[in-house]
Formats: C-alpha cells, structure tokens, sequence
C-alpha cells in the first residue's frame, strides 16, 4: 500500500489510527474555512479522511448549482486532512479536479480521499465527491509535500 512517513511524527501511547483523529482534531480547531463551510469529518484514519459538506443557498452561482469552488474546497480540505494523519505537516504541491454532474442546493456532497502511494515527502491521493444520491459528483487528485513541524509534540 503506502510506504511508512518520513520523519518520526508519533507521540509515545498512541496507535496510528488514535494519531490520525488526534491530528484531524488539531487541524479542524485552527481551520477557520472548513469550519465557515460547515464542513463536517465523518472518518479518519492513516491516509484516509472522510468529510461531508451541506449545499447551502449561499453557496449557488449564476446557474443555481453548487459553485466549483466549494466543491474543489470541500475536496481540498478531505485531502489536507488525509494527508496530515501522520502528525507530519503535509502541504498541497499541486492537485487537479474533474466536475462530472451539477449539485444542487439542499444536497448534502461527501467526500473520501484515499492515499494511493506516499513516497519520501511526497504523497497521491484520490478523493471522490459524491452527492447524496450517492453519484460521483466530481474527482479530485492531489500531490502532497511533508514540510518541517508536527501538527501534535511528538513526546520524548
């Protein structure tokens, strides 16, 4: 699957998948976006985070559908916090999107990101955005690159 993290990123007493929530939890604390956007974490674990994100009125364009913005932040936002479950802060190096089908308002979109290889400080990861019936809304595919720091003290 995913080579081991670069760096030593593990505070002392803590599995891999209680390391991942406890960094997703310090993330969304100082996330003033995902918090604005309502973003909600449904799943976390190594490589792997799980959002969900309800369509407000306020967040149409001129076609009355979900603006392509929030939707790539919304995808964005599930690969920053799948990337950084390592306690390892870990930046976006560049990411694409592929809308496939418009989103209304009042649809709730889910979005699953899955490390596909993480490599020395570099890392892929496919995230699917699918709306409340379940369809693929759209694709996003991102690159990520471990930076100096720990989001939580690894202990001594």
């Amino acid at each position: 699957m995913s080579a081991q993290p670069s760096q030593t990123s593990q505070p002392t007493q803590m599995t891999p998948d209680e390391l991942a929530r406890a960094t997703a939890a310090a993330m969304y604390e100082n996330d003033a976006c995902s918090k604005a956007l309502g973003l909600e974490i449904l799943e976390i674990r190594p490589g792997y985070a799980r959002l969900r994100m309800a369509v407000r009125e306020d967040f149409l364009n001129g076609h009355q559908i979900c603006h392509g913005g929030l939707i790539f932040t919304l995808a964005d936002s599930t690969f920053a916090f799948a990337c950084n479950t390592y306690n390892i802060n870990t930046v976006a190096a560049g990411c694409s999107i592929e809308f496939l089908r418009p989103v209304h308002g009042g649809d709730v979109l889910t979005a699953e990101a899955v490390e596909q290889t993480l490599s020395g400080r570099t890392g892929i990861y496919d995230i699917r955005v699918t709306n409340r019936a379940e369809e693929t809304v759209a694709m996003f595919r991102g690159k990520s690159a471990q930076i100096k720091g720990n989001l939580i003290p690894v202990g001594d």
